[in-house]
């Protein structure tokens, strides 16, 4: 009795400490909290426009991947609270109190996480999203995003730079003042932003009230103004417009990092662009570029680009990619491209640019040869072919992109052709499949992975629909079934077959 009265109290007292400890760690939870502001549908408005700058997660509670973010948001927060100047990071819960605040901000998919700047969405942020790189992305993201000049010897060197720069002269406080600086919040990870409000400055540069657009000293050309005045309305977006249209000038130089931001239809000339070992020779190629585009300035954009920084790029030339010869492609608003197969010159260069427009030119597809047999249950598709099977208007058809050496494409395959051999007989459904790493297919074909896979109904070949569904035969057959055109055409139930076959024995 005796030892079971002194192991009861010890089980007692462990019992006394523990719920202690859970008080004292919820206590001090309650004393430091969270440093991330967890804001809802009735506050979310107000206290964000209190904030200078400020990241908020859209998330779910019950969401996997939120859960693994929590804890490196929570310590990128207790960073950036001490940043000068601080950044909060705020979360919104969208199954919770914060469901209509999700929907204004357009929140489809959990988490994301967009960029807000005194109460206003600047963007997506599309950063890291393990704490030290919320922090590096999030600290570029804080302080002026345009560089304020005092003095004409700094404005020299500021206009001086590698690249194009957007200058606002302003003698007071004005709206134009205000959304040039909202303008310069909103594209400060593209481009370069500076103002002045210095007399000596303004008079020194002969511009005041203005906002003017520089080319950068190694792209002014003959050719064209080496500087473009703002003329619009104190209007952000109508600002960002003129820097949008006008920063890369008539030919722009194109490299991975900027590759985004020049518009299409686009016109590249690709050589041996290198404006730190051969300036003069990169330029004596692009003035030849630049005769030709101001012909065309209203109807394409055009842009020169090296090739070692483009190598997949180069493909499309074949055997010329590693010449020495000047190459040029052109791109248009549905990611086709069209090879200029003339060696360069000023004439041929605007010939190829005259015929593309005219559509005279068949857009270069990246294909293997034909195959000589094409019988077999599931399809092979090449670019030279794309058309004619996957395009087919008379046919729905399943196909699968995949790479040669992807494992996962090799365990799909001998499901993919049990599925093949499925609707081998069918009039109107076509199992296929393409090596996407050696055949080139329509940009509506997104295939960023592997085995992707997508169902192109017959009556709507510009939008086929991204296969999300199982992998096991049976969950293609019932998305097949569920998505025909003709579901008179499709095969007999297998399990019902079985049956009928059991039953005839």
């Amino acid at each position: 009795m005796e030892h079971m009265y002194t192991t009861n109290s010890l089980l007692t007292k462990v019992l006394t400490m523990a719920t202690s400890s859970v008080l004292i760690l919820a206590f001090l939870g309650v004393v430091y909290g969270s440093d991330v502001i967890e804001l809802t549908d009735t506050n979310f408005a107000s206290r964000i426009k209190s904030m200078d700058l400020a990241l908020v997660e859209f998330f779910a509670p019950w969401c996997g991947h939120c859960k693994r973010l929590a804890p490196e948001y929570e310590q990128a927060a207790t960073t950036l609270k001490k940043n000068d100047p601080p950044v909060s990071l705020v979360k919104v819960d969208c199954v919770g109190e914060g469901k209509d605040t999700c929907s204004k901000n357009g929140v489809s998919g959990y988490p994301t996480l967009k960029v807000f700047r005194n109460g206003e969405l600047q963007k997506d942020y599309d950063g890291p999203r393990e704490a030290s790189g919320i922090v590096s992305t999030m600290r570029k993201q804080a302080g002026p995003s345009s560089k304020e000049v005092t003095d004409a010897e700094t404005m020299e060197k500021v206009l001086g730079g590698y690249d194009a720069i957007l200058v606002g002269y302003f003698t007071s406080e004005s709206d134009l003042k205000s959304e040039f600086i909202r303008s310069a919040d909103s594209l400060r990870e593209k481009y370069r932003f500076a103002h002045t409000t210095n007399e000596a400055v303004m008079d020194a540069q002969g511009h005041k009230d203005e906002i003017v657009l520089y080319r950068p000293n190694r792209l002014k050309s003959k050719f064209e103004e080496s500087k473009f005045v703002y003329s619009g309305s104190a209007s952000r977006s109508s600002i960002e417009k003129f820097v949008e249209e006008n920063i890369h000038g008539l030919v722009g130089h194109m490299t991975p990092d900027n590759e985004d931001s020049f518009k299409k239809p686009l016109v590249i000339a690709y050589f041996n662009v290198d404006y730190t070992l051969n300036p003069k020779g990169t330029n004596y190629w692009r003035n030849r570029v630049l005769k030709v585009a101001r012909d065309f300035k209203d109807k394409l954009n055009f842009a020169i680009a090296s090739k070692s920084e483009f190598t997949q790029e180069m493909e499309s030339f074949g055997d010329r990619q590693n010449s020495e010869e000047v190459l040029v492609g052109v791109k248009n608003y549905a990611g086709s491209k069209f090879v200029m197969p003339e060696k360069f010159s000023v004439d041929n260069f605007k010939k190829f640019v005259t015929d593309y427009l005219d559509g005279k030119i068949q857009p270069y597809v990246k294909s293997e040869d034909m195959p000589a047999d094409n019988d077999g249950p599931v399809k092979v598709v090449v670019g030279k072919n794309f058309d004619e099977i996957v395009n087919d208007p008379e046919k729905d058809v399943l196909i699968e992109f995949y790479a040669p050496w992807c494992g996962h494409c090799k365990n799909l395959e001998p499901k993919f052709n049990e599925l093949g051999e499925k609707f081998k007989d069918s009039k109107n459904i076509v199992i296929a499949k393409m090596d996407a790493t050696a055949n080139d297919s329509p940009p509506q074909y997104e295939v960023t992975g592997f085995p992707t896979l997508y169902w192109a109904p017959k009556n709507n070949k510009d939008k086929p629909e991204k296969y999300q569904g199982g992998r096991e035969v049976s969950d293609f057959v019932e998305f097949i079934k569920k998505k025909a055109t003709d579901p008179a055409d499709l095969p007999e139930d297998g399990k019902k077959k079985s049956q009928k076959d059991e039953g005839d024995l």
